[in-house]
């Protein structure tokens, strides 16, 4: 009996750009990298909610908020029937701090970044899910302390399950990039990673991506196009 190849599915940015949700813009002409009109100095760093815990608190209530006016596109609803259908294990691990795939009907999605709707006390470690601010510093359900802080991992901060990704990359058939730019470690490495260990390489992306050279294979255009194609060619 032949055993169905484990797809890795590693989604960035650009599969939940089409749902209107904001991407990190990279800085021009000698300018800051801007993230609505933020420096993401200033609002993605422990150094930032340690200096200004208020803007920092108060740019992550509107993302909060924004998050949940949009809906899943034809990308993730593409990756959530290919996580229904295939026949073998499919594991999508996601750099995207929405909650897109799983409103698509993903289920298990590894966020490594966290997430928006998450909030993570700095009193008792302890997560909870959160769909309202922060800024007016709401008590924590468990242990009531008024240090509660985005569950989002800033830059400068160690990802999320990593032990659980390694795992997925290495028990990996095939490993797909979609909707990334290729920059970003330790995401960007994961694509050497699955290569070293076997797995055939696949890049779905607007554009090339810096890691473009080493995928066996790059499919170009819109995220809600060129996934759903690939995953109505495996699925027949």
């Amino acid at each position: 009996m032949t055993i169905p190849p484990h797809i890795v599915v590693l989604t960035g940015a650009g599969v939940s750009a089409e749902s209107g949700i904001d991407t990190f813009r990279a800085g021009t002409n000698g300018q800051p990298s801007l993230w609505e009109q933020h420096r993401i100095e200033d609002v993605a760093t422990p150094e930032a909610f340690a200096r200004d815990p208020d803007l920092v608190l108060r740019f992550y209530d509107m993302r909060r908020a924004a998050i949940q006016t949009k809906a899943p596109n034809p990308a993730h609803l593409a990756l959530a029937r290919l996580d229904a259908a295939w026949p073998g294990h499919v594991t999508i691990v996601t750099q995207n701090v929405d909650d897109l795939h799983e409103r698509a009907g993903a289920h298990g999605v590894i966020h490594m970044h966290g997430e928006h709707l998450s909030a993570w006390c700095a009193t008792c470690d302890t997560r909870t899910r959160w769909t309202g601010p922060l800024a007016d510093r709401p008590p924590c359900p468990a242990c009531a302390a008024p240090t509660l802080r985005p569950d989002i991992v800033w830059f400068g901060e160690i990802p999320y399950r990593m032990d659980d990704i390694q795992a997925a990359l290495a028990g990996a058939d095939l490993f797909v990039s979609i909707g990334t730019s290729g920059a970003v470690y330790p995401a960007a490495g994961f694509v050497r990673l699955a290569r070293e260990l076997g797995a055939q390489t696949l890049e779905l992306n607007l554009e090339r991506s810096q890691g473009s050279a080493w995928f066996d294979e790059t499919r170009l255009g819109p995220a809600s196009e060129v996934v759903a194609a690939w995953v109505d060619g495996l699925l027949g």
